[in-house]
């Protein structure tokens, strides 16, 4: 067995941890879609992202876990990213791979040993309007934030 193979078994077989609902901004109000965690057996978590909706002409968003867990539009209460060891970015803990759209779609699926999944619990996911930088602090010159869900325990 390799980490793909489990990692396949656990997307289309296991129940996810945790989930978080994606709602969009006013400014992306048709931005929908979730973004699940999954436990594994290589001390990591399994993060499953599908989005639909994303607006403009950029074709990569940024994606990360804030600190707060209040997604009231337009999401101004999310505080920073979630970074319990305080690491310059990108090295929070919260830091998440960019996602890709196409034609407002985006999927995507990444593995982080980064935190664990009960410390994201409260905590919400953000799509920001641009991509990172991996370079900008604190938190990459990712810009607006246009979604947002708060990760809850299933």
């Amino acid at each position: 067995m390799t980490p793909e193979s489990t990692f396949s078994m656990i997307l289309y077989s296991a129940r996810p941890a945790a989930i978080a609902r994606l709602k969009g901004s006013p400014h992306a109000p048709q931005l929908n879609g979730h973004v699940k965690f999954y436990t594994t057996p290589f001390n990591g978590v399994l993060i499953q992202s599908q989005i639909f909706g994303l607006p403009g002409k950029n074709n990569y968003y940024a994606m990360h876990i804030h600190e707060k867990g209040d997604c009231t539009p337009p999401f101004n209460d999310t505080g920073m990213h979630y970074n319990p060891t305080n690491e310059p970015h990108p090295f929070h803990a919260g830091d998440l791979t960019p996602i890709l759209s196409n034609h407002g779609y985006a999927y995507s699926v990444m593995f982080t040993t980064r935190f664990d999944i009960d410390d994201t619990i409260g905590r919400s996911v953000i799509i920001h309007i641009n991509p990172d930088d991996f370079t900008t602090q604190p938190s990459g010159n990712s810009g607006d934030k246009i979604g947002c869900g708060v990760i809850l325990k299933m």
